[in-house]
């Protein structure tokens, strides 16, 4: 992203010039990770032992894989230690990644609406999702770019399920209830009738025309794979053991996907290492969206803290 961009960039209300992520005061780095479809290397570059997409053939990928490569990054640019790593959501586990395979690199690490590892209800909101993908008879086992094709109708409902886990049931109440999109029902299968209906296929339909369906794949399975202290007998404060973070929580009341009950999971775990954490739960009816929205009380607390780090 940059300024003479016209759509605003990822995470648009945090990072920038006065914003809690303030690009005055920080060198910020923020990139694609591999197996993304936005610039790293991933499924849809080509393969250079093939000349072809590499399709299903990438490897898939854990967030301790993406910790190692943003490692690289980081020698190559000459950063031995980062002021802060700061992530929302999977974003969130990456940072928390930081701190357990790189320790000494890591001063300040900020988990927001995250979690130690996924539920088993999560785990099965994304098998949907990539069944979605899986059966689509355009997905051709994952090389559909050879074909000229994309998994369009997956990839669809992989974006629509997963629309319907990022709100709460009172945003959605609050911004569409059972509000039609025209004045009558129809009465059949096909119409689009009510307007929650329109704003997920909408959804779908944007996602489908930017997004690779095999990057989709790989991202859910990172998402289901991540879970650091199954490498320390399931003790979660052993994780964590040798962290030299400060680390800063928070999370979001009507967030159900990522509740906050596993933030307070991990607090209580970074309390018993005896770690510096400080916890803010937010009231916010938005559901999990609510870390990428403006939220006043949300956008002061992220900014103190992050102001403390600048000084």
């Amino acid at each position: 992203h940059s300024a003479e961009d016209r759509k605003p960039g990822w995470w648009d209300s945090c990072i920038g010039p006065g914003k809690p992520i303030d690009t005055d005061k920080f060198f910020v780095v923020s990139l694609n990770n591999l197996g993304g479809c936005n610039g790293s290397t991933g499924p849809s570059s080509l393969n250079p032992e093939t000349g072809r997409p590499f399709g299903a053939d990438f490897p898939v990928l854990t967030v301790e894989d993406w910790v190692h490569s943003q490692a690289r990054l980081a020698d190559r640019l000459g950063v031995d230690q980062w002021a802060a790593i700061v992530g929302g959501s999977l974003g969130g586990m990456q940072a928390l990644q930081w701190t357990i395979t790189y320790p000494e690199r890591v001063r300040h690490c900020l988990a927001i609406a995250s979690a130690p590892k996924l539920s088993a209800q999560n785990i099965a909101f994304n098998e949907v999702a990539r069944q979605a993908i899986l059966t689509d008879p355009e997905f051709h086992g994952g090389s559909f770019q050879e074909h000229g094709v994309i998994p369009k109708r997956g990839l669809m409902l992989a974006r629509m399920v997963g629309h319907i886990t990022y709100l709460s049931d009172d945003s959605m109440g609050e911004k569409f209830g059972r509000g039609l999109k025209n004045e009558n029902l129809n009465y059949d299968f096909h119409s689009v009738e009510f307007q929650v209906e329109s704003y997920l296929r909408y959804q779908g339909e944007e996602f489908s025309g930017r997004f690779d369906a095999n990057t989709y794949l790989l991202m859910t399975k990172a998402l289901d794979y991540f879970d650091p202290a199954a490498n320390f007998n399931d003790n979660l404060a052993a994780t964590f053991a040798n962290a030299s973070a400060r680390f800063c929580v928070m999370s979001f009341t009507t967030d159900w996907r990522f509740s906050p009950a596993r933030s307070r999971e991990l607090v209580d775990a970074l309390m018993a290492a005896k770690k510096d954490v400080c916890y803010l739960e937010i009231d916010a009816p938005q559901g999990h969206d609510a870390f990428l929205i403006p939220i006043p009380r949300y956008l002061q607390a992220f900014s103190s803290y992050m102001n403390r780090i600048a000084l």
